[in-house]
């Protein structure tokens, strides 16, 4: 039998604001770097990460979780002037997490 993966949870947040203020450097950093750099990657990485941070401040620590969340608010955001889409967004987001935290994205290992 196949067994399922675990949930990774993030440690509780002690600076929620700094968390996301982090994220959004990174998240910016990636979608410059994964295509061509746009004005509009800065108001997807400000929305993503304003989600997040949200999401955090009301306690929640599951990567999957917060990825679920990103994944449907970003299906408001206009992506009409980018190359990327909110799954595009949201699993860069749960990379970033998982990689800040030692797990290779690639395999699931640490």
């Amino acid at each position: 039998m196949i067994e399922p993966i675990p949930a990774v949870t993030l440690p509780p947040c002690s600076s929620p604001e700094q968390e996301a203020a982090w994220l959004r450097q990174a998240l910016h950093t990636w979608l410059d770097r994964e295509f061509l750099p746009e004005i509009v990657n800065a108001k997807i990485a400000e929305r993503a990460s304003a989600i997040y941070l949200r999401q955090r401040m009301e306690g929640e620590n599951d990567v999957g979780s917060l990825l679920i969340a990103i994944l449907t608010e970003m299906q408001r955001f206009d992506f009409s002037k980018s190359f990327y889409s909110e799954f595009a967004v949201a699993n860069a987001v749960s990379d970033l997490l998982l990689n800040s935290l030692g797990i290779d994205t690639c395999c699931g290992q640490s």
